[in-house]
């Protein structure tokens, strides 16, 4: 009887372990293939330092000095952002620029940009202080 029971915890835990190194080999291949990760997974306080030497000058608290209604507030990206209020939206605009706004693509690096972007919309998640 103990033989059994043994033998039956045995091939469970084998079929168990069998099922879980299935999931897991699943879930490596698909962040291996980009399909279950964000494409942008900026660092946000890497980004904090850019957008403080970059871009404060017009956008200090989330404002925009230039365009006021152009804001980085939650509502005001959703509402002004080409492509709406995301990560790739903001990545798109501070690399090409758009109006009065330049063009950091050939100024920041690819990473910094990705970091600032996710700042700017984590921050404007949870509010800018002002």
């Amino acid at each position: 009887m103990k033989l059994a029971i043994a033998a039956l915890l045995a091939g469970s835990a084998a079929a168990f372990n069998v099922k879980e190194i299935a999931q897991v080999g699943a879930v490596s291949g698909a962040l291996a293939f980009g399909i279950a990760a964000p494409a942008f997974a900026g660092d946000v306080g890497a980004g904090e330092q850019v957008f403080n030497a970059n871009c404060a000058a017009c956008h200090a608290g989330g404002q925009n000095v230039i365009m006021p209604e152009k804001t980085l507030e939650k509502e005001a990206l959703d509402q002004y952002l080409a492509g709406g209020r995301k990560e790739s939206s903001v990545v798109t605009q501070v690399t090409n620029g758009k109006n009065a706004m330049p063009a950091f693509g050939g100024r920041l690096s690819d990473e910094d940009i990705s970091n600032v972007a996710a700042y700017v919309i984590a921050t404007s998640e949870s509010g800018w202080d002002e």
